[in-house]
């Protein structure tokens, strides 16, 4: 079998997905603070493309190499310790694209990302453990980053569901911010009858309705997991970072 060295893209997936969701889950935060399911539910939907696109290259990716055996018989132990895991990664990030398009739960998804997310901290420690990769340490901080991600995902799915399902309920108004034009009225007299007398702005022009945007508190239920997941998304990006770059030079200056 020929070796077939795609460690590297794989490597490269894995950044964009978790700088993908970090960013989704920010701006899913920001709906929620706001009060504004419909700009959650079309921030979750946009993801729906990029997420579910990531995730069936990543199963394509991990399926094959589960099939073909890619790696040189000294690396045998490789295909068990990158393909099972990442197969597990490509599944959960279709799952949930596949989700997001459709409107559906999205605790589902979350609860496949936990057992991943478990399945994935154990691998990790194992590779480490048993020395290997010429990076153990590194390798174990990209598993352990994606992997408590991948745990932390199944509360902030919850959230993300209880607050489209019960928007009214999940945040309350704490004060108000209210525009108010001066008024200045304006008293015309004359030998006729008093006229009505017509409310005007500082700049004589007729008042306009009062515009009125109220300020919601975000309960610390629902705030902090979503948060705490963005945070965590942004460590595994961080760890996907550090780890191509600690792997890329060795795999471009022997590719196959």
């Amino acid at each position: 079998m020929v070796f077939i060295d795609i460690l590297a893209l794989e490597e490269v997936t894995l950044l964009i997905a978790a700088v993908v969701l970090a960013y989704v889950g920010l701006l899913g935060l920001f709906a929620m603070r706001r009060n504004d399911p419909a700009g959650l539910r079309s921030a979750l939907r946009g993801a729906a493309v990029p997420v579910g696109g990531l995730g069936a290259l990543a199963t394509a990716f991990g399926v094959w190499g589960e099939m073909v055996w890619q790696y040189p018989s000294f690396m045998a132990s490789y295909n068990i310790l990158f393909n099972d895991v990442y197969t597990l990664f490509g599944l959960t990030f279709l799952i949930l694209g596949v989700s997001l398009a459709l409107g559906q739960k999205l605790q589902y998804a979350g609860l496949f990302g936990l057992v991943a997310g478990g399945v994935t901290i154990a691998y990790g420690y194992q590779g480490w453990h048993l020395g290997l990769t010429k990076e153990p340490f590194e390798m174990f901080l990209l598993f352990g980053a994606f992997g408590l991600a991948g745990i932390l995902s199944m509360p902030a799915t919850l959230v993300a569901d209880h607050y489209l399902a019960y928007p009214e309920t999940t945040v309350t108004p704490v004060g108000s911010a209210v525009s108010v034009a001066r008024r200045q009225p304006s008293i015309q007299t004359s030998v006729r009858a008093a006229q009505p007398i017509t409310p005007t702005t500082s700049e004589g022009t007729p008042d306009e309705s009062v515009a009125q945007k109220l300020v919601y508190h975000l309960p610390l239920y629902v705030s902090v997991p979503v948060l705490v997941f963005v945070v965590s998304m942004g460590l595994a990006a961080v760890a996907a970072l550090f780890f191509l770059d600690s792997t890329l030079p060795a795999h471009l200056a022997s590719a196959p």
